[in-house]
């Protein structure tokens, strides 16, 4: 994966960075409601799998925020050019095996479903938690579907990690009969400010509303 050191030195962030960098739990963590009404319907209407879909409008977003994108490696500061995907599988006997997508933004929607669903099969075939790409450029995707939580502690794995982690519940129809689905984003507080979150829920929306102009 393309990516570029990041000179945290010149950055008017740099006190921050190094106020989150030592702290013993330092990510910060978010839920917030996102309207999937008409998505939801396109998905059904196309016979697409809402999860793997989702998974590519949640990346789309993410990789449009450029502190997403940024890693702590040892002392160094990484930006990838853009970021991958690693979701959570449910196999038959109740585990979970990683499954990684490349997300090729020239890539037709048509195309990446099919890609996706084989991604997916070949994934529960081998039954892994190893990941098979660079596991710093990933954003970790998983889904609490049963569920429609009002908030979510995202597990993490140490104050060394800075893989942004999104994960998103079941949606229901709120007092208005929109469908409305939680969506959780935990990130490194070295990395990323409560501006960037606000900018990739503001792009999740917009995602959302390109997908369902008649250009797709």
């Amino acid at each position: 994966m393309t990516y570029r050191e990041i000179d945290i030195s010149n950055s008017p962030r740099k006190a921050h960075f190094e106020h989150f960098r030592h702290a013993p739990n330092p990510h910060v963590g978010l839920t917030v409601d996102v309207d999937v009404t008409e998505f939801a319907r396109l998905c059904k209407e196309k016979g697409w799998s809402f999860y793997l879909a989702f998974i590519r409008i949640a990346a789309q977003a993410a990789n449009a925020v450029p502190e997403l994108r940024r890693r702590i490696r040892g002392e160094q500061v990484l930006e990838y050019a853009s970021c991958d995907t690693s979701h959570i599988e449910l196999l038959e006997n109740g585990a979970y095996c990683y499954c990684t997508l490349r997300h090729d933004p020239a890539r037709s929607w048509e195309d990446y479903m099919r890609y996706a669903a084989a991604q997916r099969e070949r994934a529960r075939a081998g039954a892994s938690i190893e990941e098979e790409a660079d596991v710093e450029s990933l954003y970790f995707i998983s889904t609490i579907p049963w569920l429609h939580y009002r908030d979510f502690s995202q597990p993490n794995y140490g104050p060394d990690s800075s893989n942004p982690a999104i994960t998103w519940g079941k949606y229901e129809p709120d007092y208005r009969g929109r469908l409305m689905m939680p969506v959780s984003l935990l990130a490194h507080h070295s990395l990323v400010d409560g501006i960037n979150i606000a900018a990739f829920y503001e792009n999740l929306n917009l995602c959302l509303k390109h997908i369902l102009t008649p250009n797709i």
